[in-house]
């Protein structure tokens, strides 16, 4: 991981003259702001900037100033209320800013989360760092039998060998191509906006991405399920992680409800009630396709 001179600089720089202030501070990510989390092998995850806290949750859901007289157990109980019955305003009143660096490719499925401002280095006024995401070994897998957009076995031996070899020749070849083709001294050479189309999927890039806690939770929610390809889980997983100590009451509820909950049709639900009659219910008589009930069959294991 690497962080540019100058990003480093203004690290330095925010870090050497804090401000007071009179809005609502989280001690947990105060101390996270601006520090680079490692993710990946040259990617990082830090915080520039956030608003409110678990407080400010329970503020807007009681359209209060203030703590007033109520007890953090009953913050607690409120914010566990809100999450549970889906009252999703309350968590939009606390954003985050991350700068994100990330592999190109991880980007283009980041970005499918429309509820978020972004904004991306761009390759059209700068030109990209010889930086590319190689997997470890033990990321490196073939096609799944039964997920067509899963992984299965881990390549092994030569094989992953091979594998790795054309992954580094392939990003090293592109990207002296790449600024083989630039406009520069003695040549006349693409435009950057040009020359960047040479680039592999694998370089990396970086964002300020700003959002919600709401939205927030959406994407932690899918993109740090198991089920998420491990390139953009780790990210996730590592905002999880200063999710965590910035809104902890809003987190754990998080955790209890959306990560570590499930939905249930109303045919699971009829299903679970015979079955608490003592009744045996198989896929034939439960009303549910095959798919349905072998997930369903999965929750209850």
């Amino acid at each position: 991981m690497t962080l540019s001179p100058e990003q480093q600089a203004e690290i330095e720089a925010a870090r050497a003259t804090p401000r007071p202030t009179l809005r609502a501070v989280a001690e947990g990510m105060e101390a996270h702001l601006y520090t680079a989390h490692e993710v990946l092998d040259h990617g990082f995850v830090r915080v520039i900037d956030y608003m409110g806290d678990d407080s400010a949750i329970v503020q807007a859901a009681r359209v209060s100033y203030g703590a007033g007289t109520k007890h953090v157990s009953n913050d607690e109980g409120l914010i566990r209320y809100l999450m549970r019955h889906w009252h999703s305003t309350p968590f939009e009143m606390c954003e985050i800013k991350l700068h994100v660096k990330l592999p190109v490719f991880v980007a283009r499925q980041w970005i499918r989360h429309r509820t978020a401002n972004v904004n991306e280095y761009s390759a059209r006024y700068s030109i990209l760092d010889r930086e590319f995401y190689i997997p470890a070994p033990e990321a490196l897998a073939a096609q799944s039998t039964v997920n067509n957009q899963g992984r299965g076995a881990v390549l092994e031996g030569q094989e992953a060998a091979r594998v790795l070899e054309i992954l580094k020749g392939d990003a090293t070849r592109s990207y002296d191509h790449y600024e083989e083709m630039l406009s520069q001294e003695g040549q006349q050479g693409l435009a950057r906006e040009l020359a960047r189309m040479n680039l592999p999927a694998n370089v990396y890039t970086q964002w300020y991405w700003k959002t919600d806690l709401h939205n927030l939770f959406h994407f932690l929610r899918l993109r740090a399920d198991a089920h998420a390809q491990y390139e953009i889980r780790v990210y996730a997983e590592e905002i999880c992680r200063l999710v965590a100590d910035w809104v902890p009451l809003a987190y754990r509820a998080f955790e209890d409800y959306r990560m570590g909950g499930a939905t249930l049709s109303s045919k699971a639900i009829d299903c679970v009630r015979r079955m608490l009659k003592g009744e045996e219910v198989t896929q034939e008589t439960s009303g549910m396709s095959k798919g349905e009930w072998r997930e369903f069959q999965q929750l209850l294991e």
